[in-house]
């Protein structure tokens, strides 16, 4: 009898650990970007076989990065918490031929300062010394850091669709924050998916594309472990830079129905940086360089001429 008890707790266990561990392997591209105008989503398929990423090791973590691009200039693209390099392949289309160009992917690192040593590796490695920024959500966030650490790296800056060092993100995402350790990927990247279709969706205007790639990212692109490093990274608090003392140049681009950065966050940002210029963007959501990006290119031409 205690037998039969022993060998039915280890099937138990398991099927619990199967269930834990089960990976979906998702759609394909072309299911899921099936509704997105054709000649967009052949654009990003392009891209990806024209400019694929490059692996580099540093300190033990694989990032993937894609230098290209032509210009005495530099132009640092840094994606958010659901993205890759190619996030910007629609900017890094229309600046290559006047910028030289670095975007990358970022490892599961959960901290600012690991994520700041890997960019300074890959500059050095591309042998880049200043930098132009741009980071939108968590990007823009890592940005900032980046700024206040390393002035010496940077031009001018861009914070999009961001935050300054707050408690309020933390607080608010106690109980997840927590959680989300032993949550199995699949629920992970579940709840992702309901979140792009009531809110990331909508907000963008029913744009497809930003579905789609947000689809996509939950379907297999970005692992739990990413997700999982970049929302500590978010939370990780650091001292915000002085602008004028460093003379530093910065756009603030914000959109006025952004679903992931509340109205009190967006002030407390340009609050923080009082002498930063400031584009709103209208209707666009979360992520405008995706689902308005001609509108976006010329914001970050004059920003960079």
């Amino acid at each position: 009898m205690k037998k039969k008890i022993y060998i039915g707790l280890a099937i138990l266990c398991l099927l619990l650990v199967i269930v834990y561990n089960y990976q979906s392997s998702g759609p394909g591209f072309q299911e899921i970007y099936k509704a997105v105008e054709p000649d967009v989503s052949s654009s990003l398929n392009a891209f990806r076989t024209e400019y694929p990423a490059q692996t580099v090791e540093i300190e033990g973590a694989a990032w993937k990065y894609l230098s290209t691009g032509s210009g005495t200039e530099t132009i640092l693209f840094l994606h958010g918490m659901t993205g890759g390099y190619d996030i910007w392949w629609q900017q890094i289309l229309a600046l290559k031929d006047s910028y030289r160009i670095i975007t990358v992917t970022y490892p599961p690192i959960d901290n600012l300062e690991g994520m700041a040593a890997g960019i300074i590796q890959i500059l050095k490695k591309e042998q880049v010394d200043r930098v132009n920024l741009v980071g939108s959500s968590l990007g823009g966030y890592f940005t900032q850091y980046l700024v206040a650490h390393h002035p010496e790296k940077v031009n001018k800056a861009v914070f999009a669709n961001t935050f300054p060092p707050n408690k309020l993100i933390a607080e608010k995402n106690k109980t997840i924050g927590s959680l989300l350790p032993v949550i199995p990927g699949w629920a992970v990247m579940g709840v992702l998916r309901e979140n792009t279709e009531k809110a990331l969706y909508p907000a963008s205007g029913n744009s497809e594309l930003v579905k789609a790639y947000m689809m996509e990212q939950s379907y297999g692109m970005m692992t739990k472990d990413q997700f999982v490093a970049r929302f500590h990274c978010v939370i990780d608090p650091f001292e915000p830079a002085d602008l004028e003392k460093l003379g530093i140049p910065v756009l603030i681009i914000e959109a006025d129905n952004d679903p992931l950065v509340e109205p009190a966050l967006r002030k407390m940002l340009k609050q923080t940086y009082p002498i930063a210029s400031v584009k709103t963007l209208s209707g666009v959501g979360h992520f405008p360089y995706l689902n308005e990006p001609e509108a976006y290119i010329e914001v970050l031409r004059r920003h960079f001429n």
